[in-house]
């Protein structure tokens, strides 16, 4: 079973490569995601990084622990009121950047002692004023332009670089989700409740991204999703381009998305 934090940012990285609309040669800010965010349909055609992370926390259904709005600052000053504020990054927490947080914002998937590794909405793969799609980004911690981090209330705690949050913390990796058989009913074209777990470790693991994730439907993304995997694990797989996961491959993916 995934964590919370786990279940935002599969959410989020599977939007990566998704782009807004374009008119008169120049992007829009015309995408979906103000329009499938309860509250924030208002929002459309406007600077959309804000709203790509209030959808991502309703998808996950955790959007009480995320601002619900369109504003960078409103962000802040929601994270800050809750007490749920640092400096330090961490994982599944909300950057903000530029003057007061107010110029943009993201995700944070990943850190180390140099970067943060964010995915973020409405912004570009060249460093341009003009956003134009979600992409996964490297920042470097001491730039500057990044001013602090909201930390989601998650379940599980969080785990961060911020010396104040240790104890918040989650378990001990020993307690980690353990390794599960395969229901005989995951196949191509199935419902089953075990699709949804099937994707979100293909997502960790990283054979994503498998766009409209994460639900109960084996269709082809996830179909897709899992020929990466055979791709690059043959030994699991009985036909070129397998979109079949087998009882041996799950076992070896929930390794690598890192179960015991």
């Amino acid at each position: 079973m995934s964590t919370q934090a786990q279940k935002i940012l599969g959410i989020a990285k599977a939007e990566k490569g998704y782009q807004e609309g374009r008119s008169a040669g120049h992007w829009n800010n015309d995408q979906k995601y103000s329009d499938e965010t309860p509250g924030l349909a208002w929002s459309d055609k406007m600077a959309w990084c804000a709203t790509f992370v209030a959808w991502c926390a309703f998808k996950a259904g955790l959007a009480a622990l995320y601002p619900v709005t369109a504003s960078c600052l409103t962000g802040v000053a929601w994270f800050k009121q809750r007490k749920q504020w640092s400096e330090y990054p961490a994982i599944g927490a909300q950057v903000f950047y530029g003057s007061g947080g107010g110029a943009h914002t993201g995700l944070v998937y990943d850190y180390d002692a140099t970067y943060i590794y964010t995915v973020e909405g409405n912004t570009n793969s060249s460093g341009s004023a003009e956003g134009d799609g979600v992409y996964l980004k490297k920042r470097k911690r001491a730039d500057a332009y990044v001013f602090g981090y909201g930390y989601p209330a998650f379940a599980e705690g969080i785990t961060s670089a911020d010396p104040a949050w240790k104890s918040k913390a989650p378990a001990p990796a020993s307690t980690a989700p353990k390794i599960v058989a395969l229901n005989a009913a995951v196949k191509p074209g199935a419902t089953h409740a075990q699709v949804a777990e099937l994707q979100q470790l293909l997502i960790k693991a990283g054979y994503g991204p498998i766009k409209g994730s994460v639900t109960k439907f084996y269709g082809a993304e996830t179909q897709a999703a899992v020929g990466r995997f055979h791709d690059r694990n043959p030994s699991y797989r009985t036909t070129a381009h397998d979109p079949k996961i087998g009882p041996k491959g799950f076992v070896a993916l929930q390794k690598q998305a890192g179960r015991r």
